[in-house]
């Protein structure tokens, strides 16, 4: 098979190449642009699953970053389990028709346990006192010790959070070319991430995002310089374009007035009860996942839903088929935001009950997804002060809570998920050879494919 390296640029559309992106912009004229139709959701976790598999959510079973856990009666998200993905890879394939293929899976999602012979991801270390360490989790297990004796600690706080920059895009990248030269696999899956901060932050506003757009054009330059001169097939593509917002929606929030919705209380904050709800919501930037424990107040939860402002699609299991997103993890209601908004995790009614965790950085026990951890609260003209003294405790190894992050949904000024937005907006697929000039998602397999033969 014919090595191939797919480079996914995280929220870059067609919009953003041109002056601010050089090299891109060069190598694009070059070349072909396909823009591909988003699935729904356009997230992460959902579009690289499908282009891996060439199969939609309803057979790959994942319908977003996170959804719940009705056997736990819990919303989880960002697992990473590689097993949580219910349809064969495009590498399984790939070794059954070369006995010789290999696969390096650099930072793509759902990257542990699974049968990529090299892989790397983010996974913090949680040490018994409280203590968050930067770490990843790497496969061959040396692989990790190598990197991070290579390239230093990978920078865990610059992969997400308010200090989120180029630093871990490029840790990244290095990492993914010295597993190149060392391994020298068929095919190589790289991330990076680094315009999805900017843009949720700052929508696609050229004069706030220039610097970043032009950090990401070196470390794309620098992998494809690195490519080029090993003969390699390169596919550059993203998961989702980011469109202006301008709206949040409080689904949970609307949910709980509605006597829908459940709360425990514990110390002075509250704590969304999923188990215990009749309703509630796993917001997962523009769609948001409506779970019903009592299947009587379907109707009482439509009817409430069309009145809310900012909704564009309220899909039922029978109309999720349509989108083929019908899964038994799926929503029993599925909301998509208009492209002028989006979907928090918001269900407290007073801010001074929200949970600790909410001015936190903390993925995985937030009940939905929270752009607003990329900023330090604006409001507070000592946060900085704040956060510095929060560091000095941890480094004289105290107890402490990193509580800087802001609730204020209004700061998001970008998002993505819904499949209704202008194809400005759509994901972008660049090769060698022509394609149509509008591909499905689906379809990204099939060219992956025929790259490798």
């Amino acid at each position: 098979m014919k090595k191939t390296v797919v480079i996914d640029i995280v929220g870059l559309s067609a919009n953003l190449i041109g002056e601010h992106t050089p090299f891109l912009k060069k190598y694009i004229e070059k070349r072909h642009l396909t823009s591909i139709q988003p699935v729904l959701p356009a997230v992460t976790t959902t579009s690289q699953s499908t282009y891996i598999t060439g199969k939609w959510p309803v057979d790959h079973g994942i319908v977003g970053n996170g959804w719940y856990d009705k056997d736990d009666s819990e919303i989880k998200f960002w697992k990473q389990s590689n097993k949580l993905v219910q349809a064969d890879k495009i590498w399984d394939a790939a070794k059954k028709a070369d006995p010789s293929f290999t696969c390096s899976k650099m930072f793509w999602w759902y990257n542990m346990y699974s049968t990529a012979d090299f892989s790397v991801t983010p996974r913090p270390q949680y040490h018994a006192d409280g203590v968050k360490a930067p770490d990843c989790y790497a496969y061959p297990p040396e692989l990790r010790d190598e990197l991070q004796q290579k390239f230093g600690q990978f920078p865990l706080f610059s992969f997400w959070g308010p200090n989120a920059n180029i630093k871990s895009t490029r840790w990244i990248a290095d990492a993914s070319m010295y597993v190149d030269e060392k391994h020298d696999p068929t095919l190589t899956l790289i991330y990076l991430p680094h315009l999805d901060y900017c843009l949720q932050k700052f929508g696609p506003e050229f004069s706030k995002i220039s610097k970043e757009l032009g950090e990401i054009d070196k470390v794309v330059e620098d992998l494809i310089n690195f490519y080029e001169a090993k003969n390699a097939k390169i596919i550059l593509l993203s998961e989702y374009g980011i469109n202006p917002v301008s709206n949040h929606i409080d689904i949970n929030r609307i949910l709980r007035k509605e006597g829908l919705l459940s709360v425990r209380t514990e110390r002075w904050y509250e704590l969304l009860d999923a188990g215990a709800s009749k309703a509630f919501a796993a917001s997962d930037h523009q769609i948001s996942h409506v779970y019903l424990n009592d299947p009587t107040v379907k109707e009482q939860v439509i009817k409430v839903l069309k009145t809310v402002p900012g909704i564009d699609l309220i899909l039922d299991k029978e109309q999720q088929k349509e989108y083929h997103l019908n899964h038994d993890r799926s929503g029993d209601l599925v909301l998509v935001a208009k492209p002028d908004s989006w979907f928090t995790y918001y269900y407290w009614l007073d801010d001074a009950k929200a949970p600790d965790f909410a001015h936190l950085v903390e993925i995985f026990k937030k009940p939905g997804y929270d752009p607003v951890e990329m900023f330090m609260d604006p409001k507070n003209p000592f946060i900085k002060l704040r956060a510095g003294y929060k560091l000095g405790r941890k480094l004289l190894g105290f107890r402490y809570l990193m509580d800087v992050i802001p609730l204020d949904a209004s700061l998001i000024k970008g998002s993505h998920g819904s499949v209704n937005v202008p194809k400005e907006y759509f994901p972008i697929l660049v090769t060698d050879e022509a394609l149509n000039k509008e591909i499905q998602a689906v379809d990204v397999y099939d060219v992956i494919w025929q790259h490798l033969i």
